[in-house]
C-alpha cells in the first residue's frame, strides 16, 4: 500500500465541513497502488479506512470499478458500544476493535453482488408507453437489442417490450402500433445488492432482468449475452491456467524419482511426499524446473532463467485467479497467460519432447 493515501487528509476535511467530492472505485483503488479488490487488499483499505475513521458510500468492495463513492466519517450513532477491547460494527459491516491500538478487520458479507458487474452499473436504453413500435423496433435493431424497458421516469417501469412479446402478440392475432399495446407489462426487477447466481435464475427463464439501486432508479438491464460475457472473462484464465499445468506436468511426466519430487516441495508442506507430478504444487514446478541439472534432463532447448522466470510469473498470476473475483484478472496478465500458452502449444506441436 503507498504510503501517501489521502485518507487522513480527507477525514479532516469533513471534520471542518468541506466533504470531498465523489470518487470512482477505480481512482479509489489507485490510492493503494493496486487495480483488483483482492482479499488482501481489501483487508488493507478496510484497516486504513478505520484508522482514518472513514467508510465509503457505497462500500468499496461490492461497488461497481467505475461508480462513484462517497466518503464519509463512520457514523458514532450506529456504531454498537461494546465493552473494552472487544468488536463494533459500522455502517459498512466491518468489526472494528475499540481498542484503537489494535485493529481487527472482518469482512462480513462475502456475497458476490450483482452491483459489481458493468451491465448493472449501465442505464438502459428505454421507450415511453406511447413511443411507436417502430421507434422500439428500430431501437432494438440499431443497438442489437433484445428488449428494452418501458419507462416513464427512470424509476417508473411501465413494462417491457421484446421480440417475445412482439412476436408472441402477433401471432395471436392482436396489433397495435404502439409500444403500450404490444409489451409485457409485469417485468423482471432485482435489487442491485443481490447475489450473481439468485440474477442468473431469474435470467435464465426470463433473458433478461431490471436492476434497481436502493433509490429506487432503474440503473441497469442484465441479459442473457452480459452474463455470458461475464462468464467468459471469469473462465478464461481458469482454463488457461489448467492448460499450462497440463503441459507443464507432460514435461515434468515420469522423468523424476519420487524422491527428488519431494525434495522441492516448499519445506512448510507438510502434506505427504508427492507420488507423482499431479501432487505438485505450482511452485514446486518452478522449483523444479529452475534447478539447473534437473532443467537439463528435459532437454528443452530454450533459456532456462527466460522461461522458469515467465513460469514464475505464471504462478503469481495463478495465486489472484484463484482468489475468484467479478474484477477478473488484468489485462496484462490474461494477455501473459494467453502468450505463454501459445508457447506451449508451439513447443508441442513442434515435436519438443513431453
Amino acid at each position: 500500500m503507498i504510503e501517501d493515501n489521502p485518507l487522513s487528509r480527507i477525514a479532516q476535511e469533513i471534520q471542518q465541513g468541506a466533504p470531498p467530492p465523489p470518487v470512482s472505485v477505480r481512482d479509489f483503488l489507485s490510492w493503494f497502488g493496486v487495480k483488483r479488490r483482492g482479499y488482501v487488499i481489501v483487508e488493507k483499505i478496510r484497516k486504513a479506512l478505520i484508522e482514518a475513521r472513514l467508510e465509503t458510500d457505497p462500500d468499496f468492495e461490492s461497488a461497481y470499478l467505475d461508480s462513484a463513492l462517497a466518503l464519509r466519517l463512520i457514523a458514532s450513532d450506529i456504531r454498537i458500544q461494546p465493552p473494552a477491547g472487544s468488536l463494533s460494527l459500522t455502517a459498512s459491516g466491518v468489526a472494528v476493535s475499540s481498542n484503537t491500538a489494535s485493529l481487527t478487520v472482518v469482512i462480513s458479507d462475502p456475497t458476490y453482488r450483482i452491483s459489481k458487474l458493468k451491465a448493472a452499473n449501465t442505464p438502459p436504453v428505454s421507450v415511453k408507453p406511447d413511443a411507436s413500435l417502430m421507434e422500439a423496433t428500430t431501437l432494438m435493431l440499431t443497438n442489437d437489442f433484445s428488449q428494452l424497458p418501458v419507462m416513464t421516469t427512470e424509476r417508473d417501469v411501465k413494462g417491457l417490450i421484446s421480440w417475445t412479446s412482439i412476436g408472441t402478440r402477433l401471432s395471436l392475432g392482436q396489433r397495435g402500433e404502439l409500444v403500450r399495446e404490444l409489451m409485457d407489462t409485469a417485468p423482471q426487477e432485482i435489487l442491485n445488492d443481490t447475489s450473481i447466481f439468485q440474477a442468473i435464475e431469474i435470467v435464465a427463464q426470463h433473458q433478461y432482468v431490471l436492476v434497481r439501486a436502493p433509490d429506487r432508479r432503474i440503473v441497469g438491464i442484465m441479459t442473457a449475452s452480459d452474463l455470458s460475457v461475464q462468464f467468459q472473462q471469469l473462465s478464461e484464465p481458469f482454463l488457461l491456467l489448467g492448460e499450462i499445468e497440463n503441459h507443464i506436468r507432460r514435461m515434468i511426466g515420469a522423468r523424476f524419482s519420487n524422491q527428488e519430487l519431494a525434495s522441492e516441495r516448499n519445506p512448510a508442506d507438510f502434506r505427504s511426499p508427492p507420488e507423482t507430478v499431479h501432487d505438485l504444487t505450482f511452485g514446486d514446478y518452478v522449483r523444479l524446473l529452475c534447478n539447473c541439472e534437473r532443467w537439463n534432463r528435459l532437454a528443452l532447448k530454450v533459456d532456462r532463467s527466460t522461461f522458469c522466470a515467465q513460469l514464475d510469473r505464471i504462478r503469481t498470476i495463478r495465486n489472484e485467479v484463484m482468489h475468484f473475483d467479478p474484477d477478473g484478472i488484468d489485462a496484462e496478465d490474461l494477455e501473459h497467460l494467453r502468450d505463454f500458452v501459445k508457447f506451449l502449444r508451439r513447443l508441442h506441436s513442434l515435436g519438443v519432447p513431453q
